[in-house]
């Protein structure tokens, strides 16, 4: 018979040794998905049409939250094209799931950019889910779309 002390010195020790575990680790997958992913991020504020390039496959499809969708040249040259720019970029909670040669990646995105023309400061405020594909040791970009939120 287990009494009510027994009872509670058990769920303090299973506790106790579930935060002093160590979490499992990413796989090497997760870490190298996390690592474009971020790269993406930085060739996107930075505008730099060679370095997306280099991250998206060629038959990309990026869907926008206005539901516009472009090729991988047309978001190439939109997102280069100097009529505005991002003063900032958050990719906020992240999450990466591998599935065999795919990976699955999802964020909030927080952003700031500012018009050309006029200077004027748009934030937006999205859901984003990418899907990343796995050729040799390579991952590239294969699909983007965004929810507005």
């Amino acid at each position: 018979m287990i009494n009510r002390r027994d009872l509670a010195l058990s769920a303090l020790a299973v506790s106790t040794l579930a935060l002093s575990a160590p979490a499992l680790a990413a796989s090497a997958d997760e870490e190298a998905v996390a690592k474009k992913v971020e790269a993406f991020r930085l060739a996107q504020i930075a505008a730099d049409p060679k370095a997306l390039g280099a991250l998206c496959w060629d038959d990309l499809s990026y869907s926008h939250s206005s539901g516009k969708v472009e090729d991988k040249a047309t978001f190439i040259a939109n997102a280069t094209d100097g009529k505005s720019k991002f003063l900032s970029i958050d990719y906020k909670d992240p999450t990466i799931k591998v599935v065999g040669p795919a990976a699955i990646v999802r964020f909030h995105w927080m952003a700031e950019q500012e018009m050309a023309a006029d200077g004027k400061k748009v934030p937006t405020n999205l859901h984003i889910l990418m899907n990343w594909q796995k050729q040799g040791d390579e991952w590239k970009l294969l699909s983007r779309a965004a929810t507005k939120l």
